[in-house]
C-alpha cells in the first residue's frame, strides 16, 4: 500500500461506497498506462485501489502471445471468443470479490470495444452495489499509436525474447482485429469520462460524487507522452544542520558553473543557488510548496540533543517516523499533504523535468512515482552526490542512479552530458 494522506476506520473514503473504473477503447491507446497511473494516484490519497488486468488474467490461464494461436484476437473467431469472454468474466468476478471483502477502487484494465459487453459489465457491477465509471481512451493520431506500440507494448510481458519489429506487427494484427467491431460510448445513461489524443480533449458525463471528481481531476492532469523525470538533492549549504536559517549554499556547493535543463526548485536559497547554473537560457521555476519537512523546536539540533530535550518524544516518533510530529513541526503526513497539487503537476507536465529540492521532499515524490508503502518514506535514502533519473511507464518507473565524482555537490555538469545525450 502507498502513504495514505488520509484514513478512516473504515478503510473508505470520502462516503463513496465502492467504484469500478472500466476503460474502454482500442489496443496500445493508453489503457493500461492510466489504469496504473490512477491506481498510484488513488492509493496515494488512501483510498484502498487494485488493478484488475485482463491481459494478465489471460497471461495466467494461457501464457504470453506466443502460445496464442493465429487469429486468437480476432472477434470473428468464435472459439477463441468465447475463451476471452470467459477469462473476461473470470478477471471481473476476481475484482467483485476483492471490492465486497476489503476494496474501494477497482480498476478493470480491459478493451470492453462492444456496448454489449459494456452493459454486461455494468449490470453486473450495478446488481452487486458497486458503481460503475468507464474511462474511454479515444486516439486517431496514428503517429502516438506506434510511438505507444514502440515504446510500450513490445516491452509488455505478452513480448518477452521477441524481436521487436515481429512484435510491432503482431500487435498491429491485434488491433485491426478490433477495428471493425470497436463501438465507441453513446449511452448517456453511464457514467464515463472519454481521454481524446493523449489528453488533448476529455468529455465528461454523469460523473457525480466526490471521489469520480477527484478521479477526473486527476485525468484531466495525465497523460502518456513519454519524457523523464531527474532527482537531485540541494546542494550543500553553510548550515546543515539548522533549516529554519535557509542558508546560502557553501563555497563546495556552488561547483561549476556549467549549464543544464531546466528545473523546478524549492524557494530555499539551497535548492534556488544550485540551480544557478542552470538559468541562462533555460526556465527555472521556484515553488514554494516544495520546502523541506519543518522540524519544528528540534530544528538545529543533532539526534543526541534531541534525545536529550525530548526524549518521550523521539521514542514516538521512532515507533511512527510517517505520522508524528515533533512539537511545533510537520509530521512526513503533513508533507505528503502539502506536495499534493505538486504532484498533479508532475503529471501534467510533458517536458523532462528536474528537481532540486531537501532530501524529505523528494523521499515523498519518489514514494508516490514508486507506490511505496508510507513507513518506508522516512527510510528511503536521497543521496546528495547522486542524478536520479526516472522513467515514467504503463507498467510502472524505471530508475538509474547516476553518481556525481566530479563535482560532489552540484548536478549541473553531469546532468548537462546526461541531457544532451538524451
Amino acid at each position: 500500500m502507498a502513504a495514505q494522506l488520509y484514513k478512516t476506520s473504515s478503510g473508505h473514503l470520502f462516503h463513496a461506497g465502492r467504484i469500478a473504473i472500466i476503460t474502454v477503447g482500442l489496443p496500445a491507446r493508453g489503457k493500461t498506462h492510466v489504469s496504473h497511473s490512477l491506481c498510484r494516484y488513488l492509493r496515494w490519497l488512501g483510498v484502498s485501489t487494485k488493478v484488475f488486468s485482463l491481459g494478465n488474467h489471460r497471461r495466467q490461464v494461457l501464457g504470453t502471445a506466443a502460445n496464442l494461436p493465429p487469429g486468437f484476437f480476432s472477434l470473428e473467431n468464435r472459439e477463441s471468443a468465447q475463451v476471452r469472454h470467459n477469462i473476461a468474466v473470470e478477471c471481473l468476478n476476481e475484482m467483485i470479490e476483492w471490492l465486497k471483502e476489503e476494496g474501494q477502487v477497482g480498476i478493470f484494465d480491459a478493451s470492453n470495444t462492444t456496448e454489449e459487453r459494456r452493459k454486461e459489465v455494468h449490470d453486473t457491477l450495478i446488481s452487486h452495489d458497486i458503481q460503475p465509471v468507464f474511462i474511454e481512451s479515444i486516439c486517431d493520431k496514428p503517429t502516438i499509436i506506434e510511438n505507444n506500440i514502440r515504446s510500450v507494448k513490445i516491452t509488455s510481458p505478452d513480448y518477452i525474447g521477441w524481436d521487436p519489429e515481429e512484435a510491432v506487427k503482431d500487435y498491429w494484427a491485434r488491433i485491426n482485429n478490433h477495428l471493425g467491431f470497436y463501438q465507441t460510448i453513446t449511452d448517456l445513461s453511464l457514467s464515463f469520462v472519454k481521454m481524446i489524443n493523449v489528453g488533448d480533449r476529455i468529455i465528461v458525463n454523469n460523473v457525480k460524487g466526490y471521489l469520480q471528481s477527484r478521479i477526473v481531476f486527476y485525468l484531466i492532469n495525465l497523460h502518456i507522452s513519454p519524457r523523464i523525470i531527474y532527482f537531485a538533492r540541494a546542494g550543500e549549504s553553510n548550515n546543515e544542520i539548522s533549516l529554519k536559517t535557509d542558508a546560502d549554499l557553501c563555497p563546495a556547493g556552488w561547483g561549476d558553473d556549467e549549464r543544464t535543463l531546466t528545473i523546478w526548485t524549492s524557494a530555499r536559497q539551497s535548492s534556488v543557488q544550485t540551480a544557478k547554473p542552470f538559468e541562462e537560457g533555460y526556465t527555472v521555476i521556484n515553488r514554494a510548496l516544495m520546502a523541506e519537512l519543518n522540524l519544528g523546536e528540534v530544528d538545529g539540533l543533532t539526534v543526541e540533543e534531541i534525545k536529550e530535550k525530548f526524549p518521550e518524544e523521539y521514542e514516538l516518533q521512532q515507533k511512527d517516523m510517517y505520522h508524528h510530529r515533533y512539537p511545533m513541526a510537520e509530521s512526513y503526513q503533513d508533507l505528503a499533504v502539502r506536495l499534493e497539487s505538486t504532484i498533479l503537476e508532475l503529471e501534467h507536465e510533458k517536458n523532462d523535468v528536474l528537481i532540486i529540492a531537501h532530501e524529505t521532499v523528494l523521499k515523498c515524490l519518489y514514494a508516490y512515482l514508486f507506490d511505496r508503502p508510507e513507513d518506508e518514506i522516512p527510510r528511503i535514502v536521497i543521496p546528495r552526490n547522486y542524478l536520479i533519473e526516472i522513467i515514467p511507464s504503463a507498467y510502472g518507473c524505471h530508475e538509474t542512479r547516476m553518481e556525481i565524482v566530479d563535482t560532489f555537490n552540484n548536478p549541473a555538469p553531469i546532468l548537462a552530458t546526461r541531457l544532451t545525450s538524451a
